[in-house]
């Protein structure tokens, strides 16, 4: 997996549920914020991809709560990019409050989706290689 990207993120007073911690929902909400962020640094922004005919499709995700959030607190979220053989590849991140204790591992399997044809392409690296201004972003450089 692939670099050193983060996003910081703070838990807002609407986002928490009535126990006074963060909603389950919201944790992936953080994670899909970072996974944006990331192709967005990588020059991948979904306005640019749509240009291209290209969109990303999440597969499938896992969220490991580990940790409560509250109201206030501020936490780094990243993304870290896994390729390996076909037409998917996977996002790791990991949610972590400033005080260092982490607060939930989210996983994801991605794809990349011809637009038009509405299928998976081949090679998602390679796809993206061709798509992003810094593929180094991806760990592809």
């Amino acid at each position: 997996m692939s670099g050193d990207f983060s996003v910081r993120v703070g838990v807002r007073s609407y986002e928490v549920d009535v126990n006074g911690h963060l909603n389950h929902a919201i944790y992936h909400r953080y994670g899909e914020h970072a996974r944006s962020e990331l192709l967005a640094a990588a020059g991948c922004s979904m306005p640019q991809m749509l240009e291209q005919g290209v969109g990303i499709v999440l597969l499938e995700t896992t969220c490991r709560f580990l940790r409560e959030l509250r109201y206030g607190d501020e936490l780094d979220v990243d993304a870290r990019v896994g390729f390996g053989e076909g037409k998917t590849f996977r996002i790791a991140q990991t949610l972590r409050r400033l005080d260092g204790v982490v607060a939930a591992e989210i996983t994801c399997v991605m794809g990349l989706l011809d637009s038009r044809a509405r299928r998976l392409l081949p090679d998602p690296r390679e796809q993206l290689r061709k798509l992003a201004t810094d593929p180094g972003v991806l760990g592809i450089g």
